[in-house]
C-alpha cells in the first residue's frame, strides 16, 4: 500500500480493538440478526421483527442507492440496482466461478443447518465430476468475504442455537451477543487455552467498548455495575475467567452487563437493549460490515450480490443503532476509504462516493439529525475533503492525462463535502480546521483558484530543485544556464497544464488557465529577480538570461489573454496580476551599466597614458605613440564587445556608447596637441630706430679682414662642407610623433566607424539622440574627425615654428642678411631646410605631410619677413640689395615647390608668400617712394587726410600682420634702409635715433 492510500479514519478510535477484532464482532452482530433468514439456520424467511422499521429514522429506508432493498430472491439476481445506481461496474463472471459450491463439501456450511440431509450426503459420489454444485448462499458468502473460519462460525452458531432454544421469535437487539458466547462457550471448544483467553478478551473489550468507553446512554461514574464489570475486565487481563454455571466471576458479569445493557436515559423500565449502539463501536462494526461487499479477488470491485448483502445489513441497524443517515454516510465513507487503500485504482468506486454523497447532502438537510450523526457528518466530510484537497493542491504530482477523469470527480466530490459542511454543520465555517496540506475554510474566492496556484508552485519547486541538481552534476559555474532552462522547463509545464488540467479546471473555474500563467509567472519572477539581484557584472548570459525569460512571459500573457477572452474585461485583471519581468527595459540598464563601466575603465586608461606617455615613437614602422594604440585597441574590444552581446540594440544605446568614447577620444586629442603655441617661438621684436651707416666697430671689422684675409664671423656658421646634418631636435620630432598619433587616431576612427555603421544588430530608436548627425553618409565620430583637423594644425604649426624659429634659428633669424646681404645669402639655410624638411618627411605619416610642410613654409616665411622687418641692429639694406633679396626669395619658395612629390604645389606657394614677396618689392622702391607711400597710408589710417607736410605724422602701430600697404611695415622698410634720405624722414618724422653699432 502506498503512501498515497494513507487515510486516517474519521469515525473514531478504540483503544485495544483492530479491524480484525471488529470484523469478527460485525460478523457475529450480521449472523445473529439474520438467524431466521435463509442459509443462516431457517428454512424459510421468517418475519423481521424490530422496534422501529430500519432503525430510528427510517422511514424512506431503501429509497437511496446504497440503501438496502428486498432482493429478487438469494442467489437470483441478476443485475444490481445499487451497483447500477452508483455507476459500478458487474462482474460478469460465470455463476460457476462466483456463487457455487459443492453439495456436502461442508457438514457445518450454513447449506446444513437449512435442512440439506447428511444421508444425502454420504451417499452422494466422490469424484469431482460428480460431485454436484450449486449457488452460494447470502450467508456462504458473507462468511468467505468475511474471513470467518469454520470453527469460529461453528462456535456462533453453536451459542445461538443454546441461547434460543424455546425462544426462536425474540428479537436481535435483544441478545447480548459477547455475554451469550461468554456464557456458552467453553475453553474445550478451542485448540488451546490461550486461543481461549484471547477470544474471552476480545468478547469483554467488545462489551467495555459498548457499555463502559462508549455507551449510547451516558454512564454515571458511581454506577456500581460498571465498577464490578470492570473488576472483571481487570480479573481476565492476567488469565481466563471460570464461566462455568456456578462461576461466582460470570454470575457478577452477567448480572453487571445486564443492568448496564438495559439502562433507559431517565432510569424508567425499557425494552432497548444498549450494548452495541453507541459511538463509534457501532459504526466501527457497521464498517467492518459494509466493508464486506468488495470481491475478495480484486478489492477495487463490489459483488453483483451487493443489494442482498446490503438487505441483510439492514437487520443490524437495530443492534447497532444505526439509520438510513448514517448508513448512507458509512457507506459512503466505505466507498471511498475502499477507493483510496486500494491505490486509487478503481475511479468508479470514486463516482460512486460521489453519488452516494448526494444522498448524504439529502440527509444533511433533516432538521431530526442526531447530534452524533451531525458529529459523525462534520468527521466523514472532512476526511473526505482533507484527502481531497491534498491531492487537489498538488494535482501536478497525483493527475496525469491516464487518470484525468479521477481528478474530474474528486472536484465535485469535495466542492459537495465543502457545501455540506458550510451549511449543514453548525459552527465549521466560524470555526474552521486549518491545518498542514489544507484550505482554510474561510477562503473567500474560487478555491480552484488556490488549487491552482498551490499545485503549480508545488510544481514549480520541485521542477526547480531538479533543474538546480542537474546544473549541480554538470559543475556549472553560474545560475545563468539554469535559469534558462528553468524557463524552458516553466513554458512546459504551462504547456502541461493548458493541455491536460486546464479544460477540466475550466468547468469550476472562469479563467484556470489565466490563473496557472499568473502563477508561473510569479514563479519564475521571483528566482529571475534573485539572480539579476546578485549578478555581480554584466554577462552576455544574462541577456540571454532576460531573452529566454521574455519568450516566456510573451508565452503565459499569451495563455491567460486566451483563457479570458470570454470574460467582461478580456482578460485585463488577470494580465494586470503579472508584475512584468521588463525584460527589455533590464538589457537597456545592464548595457547602459556596462557602456559607463567601460568608459570609465577607458579613463583610467588614458590618465596612465598622460602619467607615462612619452611621444617616442612604438617602432619605424608605427611612428606613433603607445597610449593611442592602447586607446584605440581598448576602443575597438568594447565595441567588439558590445556586438557580441547577444541581443540587437537601439540607435540610442550606440549613441550612448559612441558619447563615452568621444569623450575618451576627445580627452586624448586634447592631450595630444597640449604642446605650447607658436608665439612661445617666434622671438620679440626689437626697438624701432634708424639705421647706422657709421659702425665704428664695422669699420674696425672690414679693415681687419681686408689686411689679413678673414671672413665676416657671421658667415662662419655656414662652413658646414657639401652635406650638413639637419638641425631638427629632439621635441621637434616629438612633436611629430603627436601629429602622426593624431592621424593614426583618424584612420581608426573610420575603422570604428565603419564597424558601427555596418553592423546589422542596430536597431532604429523612435527618438534618435544622433538627430542629424546620423544623415546617410555622416560619421559617428563626427565630433572627433573635427577635433583632430583643429589639433592637427595647431601640432604641425607648433612643430613648423619650433623647426624654423628654434631649431633653425641659426641659420635664419640669427645669420641670415647679418652685416650685409652679399656675405650673408640665404642658400647655406636653404640646404639646412632641405635636410629638415627630408627628416620631417620621413617621420610624419604620409597623410600628415602636406600639411606639415606647409606649416614649415608659413613659419619660414615669416622667419623671413621678421629678418627683413624686425631683423635687429645687425640688419640694414640698401636698395641694391634688392635684386639678392628677391633671388633668396625665389630659392626659398623652390624649396617648397620641390621638396616631396608634389605635396605643395606653386599656387600654393604662391599664394602663401604673397605678404614676403609685396615686402621684397618695398624694398626696391626709392627711399623717396618709400616715404611718399608711407605718408599717404599712414594719412589714410590715422584719418588725417591731405594736409601740410608740416603736420605731424602719427606712429603707426606694430600689428604684426606684415603687408606691403601696412604703415608700420613701410616704416620699417625705411628704418632698415642704409642711406642718408631714410635717416633724414626717420629723424625729421619720429626722431628715431640712430642705431649704436653692433654685429
Amino acid at each position: 500500500m502506498g503512501t498515497e492510500s494513507v487515510l486516517s479514519s474519521p469515525l473514531g478510535e478504540i483503544n485495544g480493538l483492530d479491524r480484525d477484532d471488529f470484523r469478527v464482532a460485525a460478523y457475529e452482530v450480521f449472523f445473529t440478526a439474520c438467524r431466521s433468514s435463509p442459509g443462516f439456520g431457517g428454512k424459510n424467511a421468517l418475519t423481521y421483527y424490530s422496534s422501529s422499521d430500519g432503525g430510528r429514522g427510517d422511514e424512506h429506508a431503501g429509497s437511496s442507492p446504497g440503501s438496502p432493498s428486498k432482493p429478487p430472491g438469494v442467489g437470483m439476481a441478476v443485475t444490481s440496482r445499487v451497483k447500477k445506481a452508483l455507476g459500478l461496474k458487474m462482474l460478469k463472471r460465470s455463476p460457476s466461478s462466483r456463487r457455487s459450491s459443492s453439495c456436502g463439501s461442508n457438514p457445518m456450511s450454513p447449506s446444513w443447518a437449512a435442512g440439506s440431509s447428511p444421508k444425502m450426503s454420504s451417499t452422494l459420489p466422490s469424484s469431482p465430476v460428480a460431485r454436484l454444485r450449486r449457488p452460494m448462499t447470502s450467508a456462504e458468502i458473507m462468511r468467505q468475504q468475511m474471513r470467518v473460519t469454520e470453527p469460529s462460525d461453528n462456535r456462533l452458531r453453536k451459542t445461538l442455537m443454546r441461547t434460543l432454544v424455546g425462544q426462536m421469535g425474540r428479537r436481535a437487539e435483544t441478545i447480548i451477543l459477547p455475554l451469550e458466547l461468554l456464557r456458552h462457550l467453553k475453553p474445550s471448544e478451542f485448540n488451546d487455552a490461550h486461543e481461549y483467553h484471547q477470544w474471552q478478551k476480545r468478547q469483554l473489550q467488545i462489551l467495555e467498548a459498548g457499555l463502559l468507553l462508549h455507551p449510547s446512554i451516558p454512564l454515571e461514574k458511581s454506577d456500581p455495575s460498571a465498577a464490578k464489570f470492570r473488576d472483571i475486565i481487570h480479573a481476565c487481563e492476567a488469565k481466563a475467567i471460570d464461566t462455568g454455571k456456578n462461576s461466582e466471576a460470570m454470575r457478577i458479569l452477567c448480572n453487571s452487563v445486564v443492568s448496564l445493557a438495559w439502562r433507559s436515559p431517565d432510569g424508567s423500565t425499557t425494552d432497548v437493549c444498549h450494548w452495541a449502539d453507541g459511538y463509534p463501536l457501532n459504526v466501527q462494526i457497521y464498517r467492518a460490515l459494509l466493508s464486506s461487499v468488495f470481491d475478495l479477488k480484486d478489492e477495487t470491485m463490489v459483488l453483483d450480490e451487493v443489494d442482498e448483502l446490503l438487505e441483510l445489513m439492514k437487520k443490524t441497524w437495530s443492534t447497532l443503532g444505526i439509520n438510513r443517515s448514517v448508513h448512507n454516510l458509512c457507506f459512503t465513507w466505505v466507498l471511498f476509504e475502499q477507493y483510496v487503500v486500494t491505490g486509487m485504482a478503481e475511479p468508479d468506486l470514486l463516482g460512486a462516493s460521489l453519488a452516494m454523497l448526494t444522498e448524504v447532502a439529502i440527509d444533511a438537510k433533516r432538521t431530526d439529525r442526531d447530534p452524533v450523526y451531525v458529529q459523525m457528518l462534520a468527521s466523514v466530510l472532512k476526511a473526505i475533503k482533507k484527502w481531497s484537497e491534498m491531492r487537489l493542491l498538488d494535482y501536478h504530482v497525483c493527475f496525469d492525462r491516464e487518470n484525468i477523469g479521477v481528478m474530474e470527480s474528486i472536484l465535485p466530490l469535495v466542492f459537495s463535502a465543502t457545501k455540506i459542511l458550510e451549511e449543514d454543520v453548525p459552527c465549521y465555517v466560524s470555526v474552521p480546521q486549518e491545518k498542514e496540506g489544507e484550505v482554510a475554510d474561510e477562503f473567500t474566492g474560487n478555491r480552484v483558484d488556490s488549487y491552482i496556484r498551490s499545485s503549480l508552485k508545488s510544481a514549480f519547486a520541485k521542477m526547480f530543485v531538479t533543474v538546480k541538481e542537474n546544473e549541480r552534476n554538470q559543475e556549472a559555474k553560474d545560475h545563468g544556464g539554469m535559469l534558462i532552462k528553468l524557463a524552458c522547463e516553466t513554458e512546459e509545464l504551462a504547456r502541461k497544464e493548458k493541455d491536460i488540467f486546464s479544460d477540466v479546471l475550466k468547468k469550476w473555474h472562469p479563467i484556470a488557465a489565466g490563473v496557472a500563467a499568473v502563477t508561473l509567472h510569479a514563479c519564475y519572477g521571483t528566482f529571475l529577480k534573485q539572480y539579476l539581484t546578485g549578478a555581480s557584472s554584466f554577462k552576455n548570459e544574462t541577456v540571454l538570461v532576460l531573452q529566454r525569460a521574455g519568450k516566456l512571459e510573451k508565452a503565459l500573457v499569451q495563455m491567460a489573454v486566451e483563457d479570458s477572452v470570454e470574460c467582461e474585461d478580456g482578460g485585463k485583471a488577470i494580465v494586470r496580476e503579472m508584475v512584468p519581468y521588463e525584460g527589455d527595459a533590464i538589457i537597456v540598464k545592464l548595457l547602459k551599466q556596462w557602456i559607463q563601466d567601460r568608459i570609465k575603465t577607458g579613463k583610467e586608461h588614458l590618465q596612465r597614458a598622460k602619467e607615462t606617455e612619452t611621444w617616442n615613437p612604438m617602432s619605424k614602422t608605427e611612428p606613433y605613440a603607445h597610449s593611442v594604440e592602447d586607446l584605440v585597441s581598448f576602443a575597438k574590444e568594447v565595441v567588439d564587445n558590445f556586438f557580441q552581446i547577444p541581443v540587437n540594440v537601439s540607435q540610442n544605446l550606440v549613441c550612448d556608447l559612441v558619447e563615452g568614447l568621444e569623450h575618451l577620444f576627445r580627452d586624448y586629442i586634447t592631450f595630444a596637441a597640449s604642446c605650447g603655441s607658436k608665439q612661445s617661438y617666434i622671438p620679440s621684436l626689437p626697438p624701432l630706430t634708424r639705421c647706422n651707416l657709421d659702425s665704428k666697430f664695422r669699420k674696425i671689422w672690414k679693415r681687419a679682414a681686408c689686411g689679413v684675409g678673414f671672413e665676416d664671423p657671421n658667415n662662419s656658421l655656414f662652413i658646414e662642407g657639401h652635406n650638413p646634418r639637419p638641425s631638427t631636435s629632439r621635441g621637434t620630432q616629438r612633436l611629430y610623433i603627436r601629429l602622426n598619433t593624431l592621424h593614426y587616431l583618424l584612420t581608426q576612427l573610420q575603422s570604428l566607424d565603419k564597424t558601427l555603421c555596418i553592423s546589422p544588430k542596430i536597431t532604429p530608436s523612435p527618438n534618435n539622440r544622433f538627430g542629424n548627425r546620423r544623415q546617410p553618409g555622416s560619421s559617428y565620430f563626427e565630433h572627433n574627425r573635427a577635433a583632430i583637423q583643429v589639433a592637427s594644425q595647431h601640432v604641425s604649426e607648433v612643430a613648423a615654428y619650433r623647426l624654423i624659429f628654434l631649431d633653425s634659428n641659426a641659420f635664419f633669424y640669427r645669420c641670415l642678411y647679418v652685416g650685409d646681404v652679399t656675405n650673408a645669402r640665404i642658400k647655406p639655410a636653404l640646404r639646412i631646410l632641405k635636410q629638415n624638411l627630408t627628416l620631417l618627411c620621413a617621420i610624419v605619416t604620409d597623410r600628415a605631410q602636406a600639411p606639415a610642410l606647409k606649416e614649415v613654409m608659413k613659419a619660414s616665411f615669416e622667419v623671413y619677413l621678421m629678418v627683413l622687418l624686425a631683423g635687429g641692429s645687425a640688419r640694414n639694406f640698401l636698395r641694391s640689395d634688392h635684386p639678392m633679396i628677391e633671388e633668396d626669395l625665389n630659392s626659398l619658395k623652390r624649396v617648397f615647390c620641390t621638396c616631396g612629390e608634389g605635396l605643395i604645389d606653386e599656387e600654393m606657394v604662391e599664394k602663401e608668400s604673397q605678404t614676403v614677396g609685396g615686402v621684397v618689392a618695398l624694398m626696391g622702391k626709392s627711399t623717396e617712394q618709400l616715404v611718399e607711400d608711407f605718408s599717404t597710408v599712414a594719412r589714410e589710417a590715422s584719418g588725417i587726410g591731405l594736409v601740410s607736410d608740416r603736420q605731424k605724422l602719427p606712429m603707426p602701430p606694430t600689428t604684426g600682420r606684415w603687408n606691403k600697404s601696412d604703415p608700420n611695415t613701410i616704416l620699417r622698410v625705411l628704418c632698415y634702409r642704409n642711406d642718408p634720405a631714410a635717416n633724414h624722414f626717420l629723424k625729421r618724422t619720429f626722431q628715431l635715433a640712430k642705431r649704436r653699432g653692433s654685429i
